[in-house]
């Protein structure tokens, strides 16, 4: 969408919620909209503004990117930063969640208390609306479904189940319980995200609204989150065969802020800075604590940071693909307890060139800001291990106060896109499709072309020197950002490390074609907040086809994570943490009505 700020959008919904109240001492309150105001195209539009706000100024507990939940919950990454900083993220990351934990209340009130309660009350609105040509009363619902749905999705995948279905006739939400027959949920959803995809239209003028595609790719995720592929199937081959979606030609272009919006985007959250609006309220500062925190190119905060076990997961044999089952049996070499001015000589194994775009390691090109002197540069490497947060949503050293906030101690937030839905989710997907259905030729082909991709741009420049104290900095003694590409302590004519992939020869059986494609899912998609939903709805494969069982990939993890660290010491991976819970002050607030999650 056009950078434009949600807080008169969100005045409004405030001022409607006043003025719909039943009583307010029987007198209107100063500033309250009569809502009749609103009853056009324009004044919907500009309600619809508060409904994507939501998005874009979640919260750290409730993140759109889901970092907490999705990646650091999972064996691609840890919370990052201090022990003592932001703690709930502890009992996240442990598999220890408490019910008063304020992080889910977070994603609770996000979801529900600003997404769902104002999509019902754009839907609300559009009721009341009188002279709307059908097909733009048609188009204007359908985009609040949509949003209601993702709204819900997004509870979904962190709650499960156990969630109130509010639609906009509902009188009292209050009284709405949370457990629901079997597969309402995903039905409700999925209503949702059809009748959007039968009335939006395939392209949108403002990029961030959604198309008949977005909708589709996102119902599509919801089917799969059940392993629903017979009904997932049609419509990711109505996206592939709509012919508007593209790869990109490097696996890269998909984190640049050069590139929101590009030709393999099908839905994207927008993050803008510098517009006029308060701090970060549009560019999600639910991802405000995951920026370098370091010297040299410190900002805030440090959290986020890849796992051992990821960067383990990058390795590849003599053909360049993954070593499935000793990838994590040795650890890769790394700095962990080394000083930045002592000597440390980067590994020479090969590894998916996937790894240097993923991950910040000592030794390494970080994007254009200089040599990653590595400890240094890691606010606290005996918690959060020796790698720098998580690199796709960060920004270019050239980029920093033009694409970057320029005030407030923030300063990592930046504009750059979260990629919700794109052309390679929808081909992966369809590989998995493929696997499940024994079509192993088709689930080759569709792996192999991602990975064609990924090997047409590698991290380029050997850093030729080994001990790295704060004189070194960018690229050697005596260099400036000039030297970036071109001269320093730097051999730019050679890669960074020693890169290599290869394509899948035929797959030999329906499991194998499965793990190739679970695991092609991994690398291409680490640190996007999807591992964890993904090792969760792989449970559900039949006996035999899921090589990768939840509790024992957790707890496998946790075993060998402590080789470099002892934040997992004694957690363990337990069925009950596969949701988190209803949050206590949601169930005290509604007593008999809503029921906590099992296990809690």
């Amino acid at each position: 969408m056009k950078k434009i700020s949600v807080i008169p959008a969100l005045t409004l919904l405030l001022a409607i919620a006043f003025s719909c109240s039943e009583d307010f001492f029987d007198k209107r309150p100063l500033g309250a909209t009569d809502e009749t105001v609103f009853y056009n195209e324009k004044g919907i539009n500009a309600l619809m503004i508060g409904v994507y706000g939501g998005m874009t100024n979640a919260g750290w507990g409730a993140s759109v990117a889901h970092w907490t939940y999705g990646s650091a919950a999972s064996d691609d990454a840890y919370k990052g930063s201090e022990d003592t900083d932001q703690v709930p993220i502890n009992e996240i990351e442990r598999w220890e969640v408490t019910v008063t934990n304020g992080y889910p209340s977070q994603m609770w009130n996000l979801t529900f208390g600003r997404g769902v309660h104002r999509a019902n009350e754009v839907l609300r609105i559009i009721d009341l609306t009188p002279d709307l040509a059908p097909d733009t009363r048609d188009r204007l619902i359908a985009e609040a479904r949509f949003l209601r749905a993702l709204y819900y999705f997004q509870a979904w995948l962190v709650f499960g189940d156990r969630l109130p279905i509010i639609t906009r006739d509902v009188e009292n939400p209050r009284l709405v319980s949370n457990v629901n027959p079997e597969g309402a949920l995903l039905q409700f959803i999925i209503s949702d995200l059809q009748f959007a995809w039968e009335n939006l239209p395939e392209s949108q003028p403002e990029p961030g609204r959604p198309t008949k595609f977005a909708a589709m790719g996102l119902a599509a995720r919801a089917y799969l989150q059940e392993l629903k592929y017979a009904e997932a199937k049609p419509l990711l081959v109505a996206i592939i065969a709509s012919g508007r979606y593209q790869l990109m030609t490097n696996f890269y272009d998909n984190y640049n802020i050069a590139n929101n919006n590009n030709a393999e985007s099908i839905f994207e959250f927008q993050r803008a800075v510098n517009d006029g609006s308060s701090g970060s309220l549009n560019a999600e500062m639910g991802l405000g604590l995951n920026a370098p925190h370091g010297s040299d190119i410190g900002m805030c905060c440090g959290f986020h940071q890849p796992s051992q076990n990821l960067v383990n997961a990058f390795r590849v044999d003599q053909d360049g693909l993954p070593m499935f089952n000793t990838f994590n049996n040795t650890d890769l070499k790394h700095d962990q307890g080394v000083p930045s001015s002592a000597v440390f000589v980067p590994f020479e194994d090969e590894v998916d060139p996937r790894l240097d775009w993923t991950v910040g390691r000592r030794g390494i090109p970080f994007l254009d800001w200089g040599i990653n002197r590595g400890r240094d540069w890691i606010r606290d490497q005996s918690n959060g291990g020796p790698y720098m947060p998580a690199l796709k949503p960060f920004f270019r050293k050239e980029e920093r106060y033009s694409l970057s906030t320029q005030s407030g101690w923030q300063t990592g937030v930046n504009a750059n896109n979260i990629r919700f839905l794109r052309l390679t989710h929808i081909l992966l997907w369809g590989a998995e499709v493929a696997a499940f259905e024994g079509d192993l030729e088709l689930a080759r082909n569709l792996v192999n072309l991602i990975r064609q991709r990924a090997g047409n741009q590698v991290v380029m420049g050997r850093v030729l020197i080994h001990e790295l104290p704060p004189g070194v900095y960018p690229w050697g003694a005596g260099t400036d950002a000039s030297d970036f590409m071109s001269g320093g302590a730097v051999d730019w004519t050679r890669p960074a490390a020693n890169y290599k992939i290869g394509l899948y020869p035929p797959f030999a059986s329906q499991a194998e074609a499965m793990r190739a494609v679970q695991w092609e899912q991994r690398l291409e998609f680490a640190t996007e907040g999807m591992r964890f939903f993904d090792l969760r709805r792989w449970e559900k494969l039949p006996a035999g086809l899921n090589l990768m069982p939840m509790a024992q990939t957790l707890n496998d993890f946790q075993k060998g994570d402590m080789r470099i660290r002892t934040f997992m010491a004694g957690a363990n991976f337990t069925e009950r943490d596969k949701y988190q819970p209803i949050p206590q002050v949601q169930i005290d607030l509604q007593p008999e009505v809503l029921k906590q999650n099992p296990g809690y």
